[in-house]
């Protein structure tokens, strides 16, 4: 038996492969950023042909780093940003557009008038989702609208579309499998997640031909092989789960009530809340979790669209940081932000305000406010904005939380998972493998092929690597109302 899982990890800002052991020990890494495209104001594109490419090139390099043949390889397992939408030539195998990304707004005025229209409840009850520009079928909608030829073409069932997955997919089986998991499916606002199947009401209100869909599978079986010119070896592709719920898979959140937090260039809270798609009151969403062994799994969510983008806005944007890994060093300069507050809305904010309007803001700065201030309040600002989900989910639930499981690259500042702590007044666990995404792909793909036999298998896999425990003290009740009306602020604000 091959000892091996390969995960393809494509993000939003980089393509990563990575080879995990039976033991889930990383064994290779390799990671190649790729350009991103913004044509105009809130718009945000990928060219999906360069995630292609830099995917592939990362894979056999990791490989490569590893002295592994491809035959030596048992699965590989996909997880991959979602929402983004692309919408190609089924002849050709080209997109017919550039990706349009997750973050992308400009469907934003069309989400409204479907809520004018009184669309909303239908579409919550449905797909657990409320209406918003974040999701795929508005995206779909434009492309197909705005591209000379789309929809004649669409109509007579030349296009597919595909989350990141299934573009992946197929090229990986050079064009012969066209599919999606239910997870991915979930996101695209046209998955009915109570009866596990494409919408006929859905995808006559968003003008998407079920044509141009593909086919929904588990999260975790054989879905086809590589082909033979790809990896020099047909490997099976036997994993797919979209990047939060991979996550929330590979931190080992398998049982009901079980939190995760994925800080990177987003924050994506999720809650495993079992068998039923319980609708959030909340302004959260329901999800799928997972699809596994015939078992549905669903979750809670609530998305923040700017959390590690904030570090890279205070490097780029106003560059008082040289490196992303400095902002930790200028935001201790100081005890405290000294009533400085940042709302990174620079994309809007999502849950659980869901206000595509509101822009970024920073109050309560005064002529002594410093750099410092300012960096320790773009790092409390992702704290702030996380606890606002946990208490929603809280709410939902019925119930409080011992303890935040936590992964993702901004998981390395420990001025930031303490402050985390601090604010919400529980644990925050920091596991030893952080690469929970590209291991809960893994998992999926190895538990597909039989790598592992069973969950249990895999469960004494995850170590913890330190836990941050609150400070009592702090003045939390103050801390937050100070955040409220700073997030007042920014959603008050409306340019003329």
């Amino acid at each position: 038996m091959n000892q091996y899982i390969l995960a393809l990890d494509q993000g939003t800002t980089s393509s990563r492969a990575i080879i995990f052991d039976s033991n889930g020990q990383i064994v290779a890494l390799a990671q190649k950023e790729f350009k991103q495209y913004y044509p105009k104001s809130g718009w945000v594109e990928h060219d999906a042909q360069e995630i292609w490419s830099s995917q592939l090139s990362v894979a056999a390099e990791a490989v490569a780093k590893a002295g592994l043949k491809s035959s030596s390889i048992a699965a590989i397992g996909i997880t991959n940003q979602r929402e983004t939408a692309i919408v190609w030539d089924r002849a050709t195998g080209r997109p017919i557009h550039p990706a349009i990304v997750w973050q992308d707004r400009r469907t934003a005025q069309y989400c409204d008038e479907l809520k004018a229209r009184g669309h909303e409840p239908t579409i919550r009850a449905k797909t657990g989702l409320l209406i918003d520009a974040y999701f795929s079928a508005s995206k779909i909608n434009w492309i197909l609208n705005n591209v000379e030829g789309a929809r004649n073409m669409a109509e007579k069932g030349q296009l597919a579309f595909g989350t990141v997955d299934s573009w992946l997919v197929w090229n990986l089986t050079g064009g012969e499998k066209h599919i999606t998991d239910v997870t991915n499916a979930s996101r695209t606002m046209l998955y009915n997640i109570n009866t596990l199947a494409w919408d006929q009401e859905l995808l006559e209100l968003f003008g998407v031909p079920e044509s141009m869909l593909p086919e929904v599978k588990s999260s975790s079986e054989v879905f086809g092989e590589t082909a033979a010119n790809i990896l020099a070896a047909r490997i099976p592709i036997a994993g797919i789960a979209g990047d939060q719920q991979a996550a929330l898979f590979g931190q080992l959140c398998t049982k009901v009530g079980m939190v995760k937090n994925t800080y990177g260039t987003g924050c994506f809270m999720l809650m495993n809340i079992g068998s039923k798609p319980v609708l959030s009151s909340n302004n959260l969403v329901t999800t799928v979790a997972w699809q596994l062994g015939g078992k549905v799994s669903y979750a809670l969510e609530g998305s923040i669209f700017i959390a590690g983008a904030i570090v890279q806005w205070l490097r780029d944007g106003l560059g008082i940081i040289r490196n992303s890994s400095d902002v930790e060093d200028l935001a201790s300069k100081v005890e405290n932000t000294d009533g400085v507050y940042l709302v990174p809305a620079f994309a809007g904010l999502g849950a659980p305000h869901w206000d595509p309007y509101a822009r970024g803001t920073i109050v309560g700065l005064t002529r002594g406010s410093t750099a410092a201030h300012i960096a320790r309040a773009a790092l409390e600002g992702i704290a702030f904005q996380t606890v606002d989900i946990l208490r929603a989910m809280e709410a939902d639930a019925g119930a409080g939380i011992k303890e935040l499981r936590v992964d993702g690259g901004a998981t390395a500042n420990k001025l930031l998972l303490q402050f985390q702590a601090d604010i919400l007044q529980a644990n925050v666990v920091r596991p030893q493998i952080t690469e929970t995404t590209a291991i809960g792909a893994a998992y999926l793909a190895g538990l597909a092929v039989g790598l592992w036999a069973h969950l249990d298998d895999i469960q004494s896999q995850w170590q913890v690597d330190r836990t941050f425990t609150p400070d009592h003290s702090y003045d939390v009740s103050t801390a937050m109302n100070n955040w409220h009306n700073a997030v007042e602020a920014a959603k008050n604000f409306k340019q003329l």
